[in-house]
């Protein structure tokens, strides 16, 4: 089984109609590699590629005069994994301005705060993509990669004891290889303990002086650890909104596992029965829902909230765009009936929608501006 990403490459098209730079972001493994492939396949013969792989150590010695080997190169350069040689920055400046025809396709697995040169030096000259797993819009299976997550070669492994298999041991290489070749020098012991503690906090607020006194560290390490875990996007945190109203809301940001594959080794999940009995059932499927709609919307981190009332009223998702404020709601049932919690987020925030998603394909109203919807529904999935 093959999935077409045809669309991320139209984006990177797209992006390069203005920006010179194309810098596709996203976890280790994602497929950023196998869809520059891609790229390079769809122009055929019409434009010259060049390719660097940064963890190979040939292609780094050919880096080591970058402007010598760079200077003379046109058409598309495609520079791999480009977290392991940040200090290139500078030189892409260079060469961008030099107005050869020429492009930089640059993949990374860490987000742009983590690269921050590429922000100070390329400052109008770079457009940021980010690249996720495997969709719902793409594998149209939503039972298999809630349980497995979107990472391709969990989702496509022959069996489910494979693709934890393959979970488990892209963990370990994340902790024990990616986060040090980032430069940051934190015990793979410590992270991992962090990292497994936290998946106990999905879909909750982030707690960090509850989880720094369990493991035996300050509130300010755990925001650290919660930062690199963000900016390597294997954990999304979710911002509260505080609307102007006289109530205590709640101001504590609330964490996602981004892949439930991850999230379910994590707490031990191996298939599909194990999941049915867990406790974190419900938030599992939660953050999954979630991010889809995230992926869906397209919508930008800082346009992206959650809203709560303390014992009152709470929202899972408010996304701010357009000055149009849309809700959404999360619940793991056949038939989700009008709460007050609804109907509160709905006057308090002037929401002009609020969508409660459960599984399936639902439709239909239950208030005013208050409607059920099936995520395969909302989404537009069409099941094979």
């Amino acid at each position: 089984m093959n999935l077409d990403r045809h669309h991320f490459i139209e984006l990177v098209e797209k992006a390069f109609e203005v920006h010179p730079v194309v810098a596709l972001l996203g976890p280790r493994q994602c497929g950023k590699t196998t869809l520059a492939k891609a790229y390079k396949k769809h122009f055929k013969e019409k434009t010259v590629f060049s390719y660097f792989d940064l963890e190979d150590p040939r292609h780094l010695a050919r880096l080591e005069s970058p402007m010598m080997a760079l200077e003379e190169l046109e058409g598309v350069i495609i520079i791999d994994e480009i977290q392991r040689f940040p200090d290139l920055f500078p030189i892409l400046r260079v060469l961008v301005d030099q107005k050869k025809p020429r492009r930089f396709l640059i993949l990374g697995s860490a987000s742009r705060d983590l690269i921050q040169q590429s922000s100070e030096t390329l400052s109008g000259r770079i457009r940021y993509l980010e690249l996720t797993p495997f969709n719902l819009l793409e594998t149209n299976n939503p039972k298999k990669q809630w349980l497995r997550g979107g990472f391709p070669q969990s989702f496509l492994a022959s069996s489910n004891q494979k693709s934890l298999e393959w979970r488990m041991a892209y963990i370990s290489t994340f902790l024990e290889r990616d986060i040090p070749n980032l430069g940051i020098q934190i015990p793979p012991r410590t992270l991992r303990r962090f990292y497994m503690m936290l998946a106990h906090y999905h879909g909750g607020l982030f707690k960090a002086s509850e989880i720094g006194n369990s493991l035996g560290f300050s509130h300010t390490t755990s925001r650290s650890y919660l930062d690199i875990l963000s900016g390597t996007f294997m954990v999304r945190e979710l911002s509260p909104w505080f609307e102007n109203i006289r109530k205590r809301q709640v101001k504590t940001p609330k964490i996602y596992f981004r892949d439930t594959g991850i999230l379910h080794a994590l707490l031990g999940i191996e298939d599909e029965k194990q999941l049915t009995h867990h406790p974190k059932l419900g938030i599992s499927w939660e953050g999954f829902a979630l991010e889809e709609i995230l992926r869906f919307h397209k919508t930008p981190i800082e346009e992206s909230y959650f809203w709560a009332v303390h014992g009152q009223a709470e929202l899972d998702l408010l996304l701010i765009s357009h000055g149009k404020k849309r809700g959404f709601e999360f619940k793991f049932t056949d038939h989700p009936t009008l709460t007050k919690s609804m109907q509160l987020a709905t006057e308090l925030l002037n929401l002009d929608s609020l969508t409660v998603i459960v599984p399936g394909k639902e439709n239909y109203p239950i208030a005013t501006n208050i409607r059920v919807q099936g995520l395969e529904n909302y989404l537009g999935v069409v099941s094979h």
